[in-house]
């Protein structure tokens, strides 16, 4: 499911550029941080909005100073979201996950050449479906999902590599009801090993959405990413 609010609270431009570069990964424009000698890599995938949302790049940069090599790969190919300019159901039939699980598979591959043994991937909303498909193979080592849109539970029960599941109380998107029902999901399959939490008080988009003005907001965005991390150096690491 997608929705209106996939497309709410779009990120601000900044003028910072975080202390990673762009360069190009498995034939993707991608922000990367981090040590490049690492041998665990995180791929964070964005929403709609893309992989030039100022915060995300610095949960990239997060990820990086924590050891990790953070890529973040442009799956929108230039081409994110602009709200307003046509309806996001529109602009899905030309920017599918699917697609974007097509495009991770090169991006995986480049990171294997460098010597990367160990691969996360995190994904936001839109990318989340991304990374749910990912987690039915062998490509990754672990996932996240936070926000989530489009994923099923269909699409849980085929997951098999270690999964967590960050939700926000007020989502109509992905409801709290519905990510129980994902984790009811993964706790049917006990040789997967997995972390369901959802977030109060919190909206669809929070964990990277969120205004640097907004103590609140903030707070519950670094926990978000507290839990996300913890997650990767427990399996990654």
């Amino acid at each position: 499911m997608s929705g209106a609010q996939c497309c709410e609270n779009p990120p601000v431009p900044s003028s910072g550029s975080g202390s990673g570069k762009v360069e190009e990964i498995g034939g993707l424009s991608s922000y990367v941080s981090g040590p490049a000698d690492s041998n665990a890599a995180v791929i964070l995938i964005s929403d709609v909005f893309g992989y030039e949302a100022p915060n995300l790049r610095k949960l990239a940069d997060k990820v990086g100073a924590t050891g990790f090599y953070a890529v973040v790969p442009d799956f929108l190919h230039g081409d994110p979201y602009v709200p307003d300019q046509k309806p996001i159901t529109e602009w899905l039939k030309t920017h599918g996950p699917d697609q974007g699980f097509e495009d991770a598979k090169p991006v995986i591959e480049a990171l294997k050449s460098k010597g990367i043994t160990k691969i996360g991937a995190v994904g936001f909303c839109w990318g989340a479906k991304v990374v749910v498909e990912l987690s039915k193979y062998p490509y990754i080592q672990a996932g996240v999902l936070i926000h989530p849109s489009l994923v099923s539970v269909e699409d849980i029960q085929g997951v098999k590599v270690p999964l967590s599941i960050l939700g926000a109380e007020i989502d109509h998107v992905s409801p709290p009801e519905v990510v129980k029902q994902f984790e009811a999901a993964l706790n049917s399959k006990p040789e997967v090993d997995s972390f369901v939490k959802i977030f109060p008080g919190c909206s669809h988009g929070w964990s990277v959405r969120y205004k640097d003005e907004d103590e609140g907001a903030v707070k519950s965005a670094e926990e978000a990413h507290r839990d996300m991390l913890e997650w990767f150096i427990k399996h990654l690491k």
